[in-house]
């Protein structure tokens, strides 16, 4: 291992890993880069940050039904109305890949992917982003979830693992390894001899697998690969001191929440997000606020109903109420969010929120019929990489057979809504295109994420 941190020793990684057999795609190259890459700082970092909702939302009381500029937020989009100019609601996208398979709308939210029963995930837009951001941070991406289904999917179709608990997330950005850098130093170097030797006994393996067992090696070799980079890059960052931290961030962010106070965990994982931003520790972030089949109560807001109980309400008004309240609760978070985004500096004493990106979303429309069109979605900021907001973009009304909202006497909403959030109006408005949007705004030389047919226009 007395070449582990030489620039040849990844080049040569790269060929044997080739050798086996299976080309396997690198998706952050460092082996094309020089070992000290996080020193070179971009001019101006841009950011992005993911928030997931699972099981749709309220319809009636969450769609806005005038689209451009001057339209009125709807209940449940209220607590928003003070960011107007720097959010653009989006009504009317969907992923097409999860018509016909509701459970996979988390899984392919990110990736635009189409999942069946044999099908293997594509590449989240958040770690084809962190292929170019990685390069000058010391963590490539910050995965957060309330359940262990993160948002995140590597190009080998693999599910990053993600955090919960706010302490940990902590220390995996801002404190020193346990034991000094010397005893970590001589870990990640032993880990990297087990990987070494992981590999060597690879090579012996693969001259007698049928076709099925390299296809199950493949999948083997993709989580080596990744604890390489993994490993590799924590060695090379542990001589670079860490940011500093001031005592009143490490009291908001370094310390665990109860389960029955949601808001403030929100919040505080909110709180660690900027902390990232802020101090350039990462410029990518993903956070899950739980899957479709566990998405936790709000107690502290007379919520004790799981969301994925109260999404499936079958016509209840008080279930339906509370769905509301619930979706209320979390775009305040949201909200907050962006407030700390706009009154926090980056190191060059710029607002953060000009140069990140956030979108906010879930990847099912209505719980309770397990409606995938129309997906709920608010993108954010960003103004410092040329995106302009302050109306509402409705890919419905752009839809051809189009007949408008279903509305009742009182210029409500009606039940009839509910068939938009089933069957998409405008079959060509996939939400791949918005995220092919945030890739290319993102630095990422691509004409094509997911499925994407044409790229958002923001």
């Amino acid at each position: 291992m007395s070449n582990y941190l030489s620039q040849s020793w990844l080049i040569d990684r790269r060929h044997a890993l080739k050798a086996l057999g299976s080309f396997i795609s690198l998706p952050l190259l460092e082996c094309m880069v020089p070992l000290r890459a996080a020193e070179k700082a971009t001019a101006t970092p841009k950011r992005s940050a993911f928030i997931y909702l699972a099981n749709g939302v309220h319809s009636l009381n969450y769609q806005i039904t005038k689209e451009g500029k001057g339209y009125q937020f709807s209940r449940s989009l209220k607590p928003l109305e003070k960011h107007r100019d720097v959010i653009t609601p989006i009504s009317g996208l969907h992923h097409p890949g999860s018509l016909s398979h509701h459970h996979n709308c988390i899984n392919i939210f990110l990736t635009g992917g189409k999942l069946g029963p044999s099908d293997r995930n594509t590449i989240s837009v958040d770690q084809k982003m962190a292929e170019i951001t990685a390069l000058q941070t010391r963590v490539a991406s910050m995965e957060v979830a309330l359940t262990q289904e993160s948002l995140a999917w590597t190009a080998d179709g693999v599910r990053l693992p993600a955090m919960r608990r706010c302490s940990e997330i902590f220390a995996s950005l801002f404190e020193e390894p346990k034991g000094g850098k010397t005893v970590q130093r001589r870990a990640l170097r032993r880990k990297g001899s087990v990987l070494d030797a992981n590999l060597a006994e690879v090579r012996q393996l693969e001259k007698k697998m049928g076709s099925e067992d390299k296809g199950r090696m493949q999948q083997y070799l993709t989580s080596v690969r990744e604890a390489e980079i993994r490993t590799h890059r924590a060695d090379t960052w542990l001589d670079t001191p860490l940011p500093a931290v001031s005592d009143a961030d490490r009291k908001r962010t370094n310390r665990d929440i109860a389960a029955t106070m949601a808001g403030d965990y929100f919040r505080t994982v909110y709180d660690l997000m900027v902390l990232a931003f802020q101090t350039d520790v990462t410029r990518v972030a993903t956070f899950s606020m739980g899957g479709e089949g566990d998405a936790f109560s709000i107690p502290e807001i007379g919520i004790t109903e799981s969301r994925h109980q109260l999404s499936h309400h079958g016509g209840d008004a008080g279930y339906m109420e509370k769905l509301t309240n619930y979706d209320t609760f979390a775009i305040e978070q949201f909200s907050y969010f962006l407030t700390r985004l706009a009154e926090t500096k980056d190191l060059s004493g710029k607002p953060l929120l000009g140069s990140t990106m956030a979108l906010f979303g879930s990847g099912m429309s209505y719980g309770h019929s397990h409606g995938n069109a129309n997906l709920p979605l608010v993108f954010a900021g960003g103004s410092d990489l040329g995106l302009k907001h302050g109306s509402h973009l409705d890919f419905n009304k752009s839809a051809k057979d189009f007949q408008g909202y279903a509305l009742g006497a009182d210029g409500a909403l009606t039940s009839a809504h509910y068939q938009l959030c089933s069957r998409p109006a405008n079959t060509d408005a996939h939400m791949s295109n918005l995220l092919l949007l945030m890739a290319q705004r993102m630095d990422v030389e691509t004409d094509q994420f997911g499925d994407s047919n044409k790229v958002v226009a923001i």
